[in-house]
């Protein structure tokens, strides 16, 4: 279940992100519509936290080191809020880009996220 929430956890960041940047790239200031994506983003990135502290419990353990993958996670987490923070503040084009960018930042690390939980400390051959 993790390895399914994961990956539509990076399509929902990919979108948002590349969302943001083309509606920065047009000008677009951010209004309270702009940020839902990356909103988005930050509601995923919950769940993400209540499915981390299940999956343990039910049999689904990580291959690799669970604190980085927590530290990965909070990190992943404060980065759309702070974007929609600022976004809200400012209002001007570039804050529509730095939420995009931010979107972006937190598809690879949730890239990395799985693979600490699948990949990592597996051993090779």
């Amino acid at each position: 279940m993790i390895e399914w929430f994961t990956t539509i956890a990076i399509i929902v960041s990919l979108i948002a992100g590349l969302a943001a940047l083309v509606l920065g790239g047009i000008g677009r200031k951010p209004d309270d519509y702009s940020v839902l994506p990356t909103a988005a983003v930050a509601l995923v990135l919950l769940v993400q936290i209540v499915i981390g502290i299940v999956a343990p419990f039910v049999g689904n353990e990580p291959t690799g080191d669970l604190v980085e993958w927590w530290i990965y996670l909070v990190t992943a987490l404060v980065l759309p809020l702070a974007s929609i923070a600022w976004a809200l503040v400012d209002r001007t084009r570039w804050a529509t880009v730095v939420m995009g960018v931010a979107s972006l930042a937190v598809a690879v690390m949730l890239y990395r996220m799985q693979q600490i939980w699948f990949v990592q400390g597996l051993p090779i051959g």
